[in-house]
């Protein structure tokens, strides 16, 4: 009886431990954080560019939850060429990671709006020609224009924003918690053609 008690307690210990290293292990500081973006092992010699706005701690984080969706994520672009892809919808890892190639003609400002998701991150490449794109915390935007959908994984709002301009060969990513305002010309209306792959967000 005491020894079935003492391996009961023994083995309730060593899952304790086990989840406890798990949740530990996700956890990842400021610097350390940027010294892994930096090295950029996890891009596995994708020729695109992060750009400087990627939160790179939330990056860290999502990256060691769901590395093998994120090591698809990236395959997937180094697997592809790039400049000849063809418009439409691509399968990557079910409903874990997908991708869309567009080749559209970017738009005016007023043409656009902020959105943010939940369920999926988006990682968005340039690939031929420019875009600008605005960016901004969901908990600091002026109103919510739709309230969040979950069929669609979508909510829209108005925001002030921090704009950037993406040449070709550059990707942003955008986190739950991040507003994000895509497909804007920053001037005259080109055709642009990019690349958003959907990466199954982490709690």
């Amino acid at each position: 009886m005491k020894k079935a008690l003492v391996s009961v307690v023994f083995l309730t210990l060593i899952a304790v431990i086990s989840v406890d290293a798990q949740s530990t292990d996700t956890v990842i500081s400021r610097s350390k954080a940027a010294k892994w973006f930096k090295k950029k092992e996890w891009l596995s010699g994708v020729p695109l560019t992060p750009h400087k706005s990627i939160d790179k701690e939330e990056f860290a984080r999502q990256y060691r939850i769901n590395k093998t969706y994120w090591d698809k994520a990236f395959a997937f672009l180094k697997e592809q060429n790039l400049q000849t892809i063809a418009k439409g919808k691509y399968p990557i890892d079910g409903e874990n990671v997908f991708a869309s190639v567009t080749e559209d003609p970017s738009k005016d400002l007023d043409k656009t709006g902020w959105e943010s998701h939940q369920k999926y991150i988006d990682v968005q490449c340039i690939i031929v020609g420019e875009e600008r794109m605005g960016k901004w915390p969901v908990a600091e935007v002026t109103a919510i224009t739709r309230p969040y959908d979950d069929k669609k994984d979508v909510a829209n709002y108005t925001a002030p924003g921090k704009f950037y301009t993406l040449p070709a060969g550059t990707f942003i990513i955008f986190f739950p918690g991040e507003a994000h305002r895509p497909n804007i010309s920053p001037g005259g209306n080109k055709v642009v053609k990019k690349i958003v792959i959907k990466v199954k967000a982490a709690s």
